[in-house]
């Protein structure tokens, strides 16, 4: 809906009402009937149709009015809090900048571009530097007082740094882990999940009288006092402006990966709004676009602000990472360590161009907390390649022909009775009730690599009895293949030789192949590393596996848990010579040393051109490296001495950068991160390569 053809009078009228009510719940208590993307294209079509239709525009129109004329508030702002206009494609952004530019007569001596944060505007009024009252933006004349909640705001100090007067202007949202913590602090005082982290911060600032307190963060994106909003004479750019609020002590976005910056050119300014979109998911905190300013002070006085909007600033929006659509049934699969996972079945929606159908439910006691029924209108979210997820019922829009959500009463593969002691339900056979998925997973090129065990040997094996769990592989012999249907001399000769092959594998690869839960493969390499053998892992306590890094005392517990599971397969492995590989352990010495003294308390630095470096891997490897997966890569990168990670921040200081490296690189970049090519990464570790490299 984009345009005034599609709207008819009638239909005008309805989307009219629609938006107003749309609006309205969202600034009355964080509710919402509309998606993002919804809401703008309806608003969109309305103001297309009033364009075309001048004589009809509704007193009720959301258009030209701030918050869609939703919010109202009692307490005047010392200058007018305004929205910001929308542009929705690169082109319409370079659109917008040509109008800045004709309005001014040249173009922009800079610009400013910073992310658009999703929470709710507010102004934070402080006096003598110490803070007296917090207003959200309301109708952008005056707002509602919320002091009250200022003491749950990380990020907006009780007292800056400087005794100065000054409103300071920002955001405030809940972070992905706030938002997170939020819903299960609502759900157990029985109250209905917050359907996003938006919805939630504003339903957040204006309730009162709550049994619990909910924890958000302020940013800072503007001030009025220090040449900011208030335009005053002499100024500062906006970038020193934002540089002078974190100096105050308020929290901004300059210590993001998202952080302001200044471009000179609108080129320079589509690349910047290009490297923010492309880190959206990476980021601790949800975005809904990308903010444009125009950075100096002369060039913002001189284009002025509507009764709306500013004319020297636009929101470059970016499609939505939510999306409203019907939860159509449940369906229940069984992972290879016995795990019953549920997963809703929806009716398909597009989310920033996937096509969605199906998202996680994570668990039974997930689904109970959130209030979830068949036939709900859900919210949906999708960030750049994580798995959607079902996160809460538009509980408002029920109605009456939902149906509840049956669990199954036994393991819907086998048939046995389900073990509901933990949160994640599991079929009481564990792993052998999907033992195929288990051999699978152990052989695969990145656990023990059995070149000739793929899915339909795995499955012949098990269906023939030969095969219950991982040791069985390593004892069959060649007569057993040979029985086996389309199995000749040359493949199970193949087959023998890549079983024989994967008994020498690292401990690391042994301890990943078990499926060992609330391990992966990195874990599983540090885990090896720390002890050093799979003896020492076994003999390990909770409180002693905790102290790898990474694990955590709750991770510790499951794995200490999984490996009693796991003992008598283990045991059968050992006396295969299967993971009995003995390395030097990294865990510190202990207390006390024969002499007296004390241990070592931390892991002693490796050897090796990388020793002391911490490597992100990224993008498509090309030459010597060209065949490795990205785990072989995070194996070099340890024999080598380094730490291998997944993610750039601070702590990074090397960057392997391939092809198509992405918004990694860009970070990398910001942070003055050293970085090399695949060919250069292959020459400084040449004796380290396998020599299959």
């Amino acid at each position: 809906m984009n345009n005034a053809a599609l709207l008819s009078s009638g239909d005008y009228a309805d989307a009219v009402a629609t938006a107003t009510r749309a609006a309205a719940a969202y600034y009355a208590d964080g509710t919402t009937t509309l998606g993002d993307d919804e809401y703008d294209a309806l608003v969109r079509a309305i103001a297309a149709y009033e364009q075309a239709h001048p004589e009809e525009v509704s007193e009720q129109s959301p258009t030209g009015k701030v918050a869609g004329g939703a919010a109202e508030g009692d307490v005047p702002h010392s200058v007018p809090m305004l929205s910001l206009d929308n542009v929705f494609s690169g082109e319409e952004l370079a659109d917008w900048a040509a109008s800045l530019e004709r309005r001014l007569g040249r173009a922009p001596a800079g610009w400013c571009v910073e992310p658009k944060l999703d929470g709710l505007a507010v102004a934070a009024r402080y006096e003598a530097g110490a803070l007296r009252q917090v207003l959200t933006r309301g109708n952008g004349l005056a707002g509602e007082d919320i002091t009250h909640t200022a003491g749950d705001v990380l990020g907006l100090p009780a007292v800056l740094a400087e005794p100065v007067d000054v409103e300071l202007r920002g955001e405030v949202l809940l972070t992905h882990a706030q938002f997170e913590r939020a819903n299960e602090i609502r759900t157990a005082h029985g109250a209905v999940p917050f359907a996003n982290p938006r919805n939630g911060a504003a339903g957040t600032l204006r309730a009162k009288d709550r049994p619990y307190r909910i924890e958000l963060t302020f940013f800072a994106y503007d001030a009025v006092g220090l040449g900011g909003a208030d335009g005053a004479d002499g100024a500062p750019t906006h970038s020193a402006l934002l540089e002078r609020l974190a100096a105050l002590g308020a929290n901004t976005a300059a210590a993001t990966a998202a952080a302001p910056q200044r471009c000179e050119s609108v080129a320079e300014v589509q690349r910047r709004v290009e490297e923010i979109a492309g880190m959206r998911a990476a980021l601790p905190f949800g975005i809904d676009g990308v903010v444009v300013k125009a950075d100096d002070a002369a060039d913002r006085a001189q284009a002025g602000s509507g009764s709306r909007a500013p004319r020297w600033a636009v929101a470059r929006k970016l499609a939505a990472e939510h999306k409203v659509t019907r939860l159509l049934a449940v369906e229940w699969a069984v992972g290879r360590t016995g795990v019953i996972a549920p997963r809703a079945v929806l009716e398909p929606v597009v989310i920033d161009g996937v096509t969605v159908s199906f998202a996680t439910l994570h668990n039974p006691a997930d689904i109970e907390r959130r209030g979830l029924m068949l036939g709900d209108r859900v919210f949906v979210y999708r960030a750049g390649d994580v798995i959607p997820r079902v996160e809460a019922p538009l509980v408002e829009e029920r109605t009456g022909a939902e149906q509840p959500i049956v669990f199954p009463a036994a393991c819907p593969r086998c048939g046995e009775a389900i073990d509901t002691g933990e949160q994640r339900w599991r079929c009481s056979r564990g792993r052998n009730c999907q033992a195929v998925a288990s051999i699978i997973y152990a052989a695969g090129r990145d656990q023990l690599d059995i070149e000739g065990l793929g899915s339909t040997r795995a499955v012949q094996l098990v269906e023939a009895g030969l095969v219950r769990d991982l040791a069985d592989v390593f004892t069959l012999t060649r007569e057993q293949l040979l029985s086996l249907e389309r199995m000749g001399a040359t493949s199970t000769d193949n087959l023998l030789a890549a079983i024989e092959t994967a008994r020498s594998r690292p401990l690391g690869r042994v301890l990943c192949a078990l499926g060992v839960r609330g391990t992966g493969r990195s874990m599983s390499r540090r885990i090896a590393a720390h002890f050093g053998s799979m003896a020492a892992i076994r003999a390990a306590d909770a409180e002693a596996l905790a102290a790898v890094e990474g694990i955590g005392p709750e991770k510790a517990r499951l794995v200490v848990s999984e490996l009693a599971e796991l003992s008598a397969l283990l045991d059968r492995l050992a006396d295969l010579g299967v993971g009995t590989q003995v390395t030097e352990p990294t865990a510190p010495a202990g207390p006390v040393t024969e002499a007296g003294e004390a241990g070592e308390s931390a892991e002693a630095p490796a050897a090796g051109p990388l020793a002391g470096e911490a490597v992100v891997v990224t993008g498509s490897m090309t030459g010597p490296l060209a065949a490795l997966s990205r785990n072989e890569m995070n194996e070099l990168v340890e024999r080598a001495g380094g730490k291998a990670s997944s993610s750039v921040s601070k702590r990074t200081t090397l960057l392997v950068a391939g092809e198509k490296a992405g918004s990694k690189r860009t970070k990398a970049e910001e942070l003055g991160i050293r970085i090399l090519d695949p060919e250069q990464f292959a020459a400084l570790l040449a004796d380290h390569l396998p020599t299959a490299a």
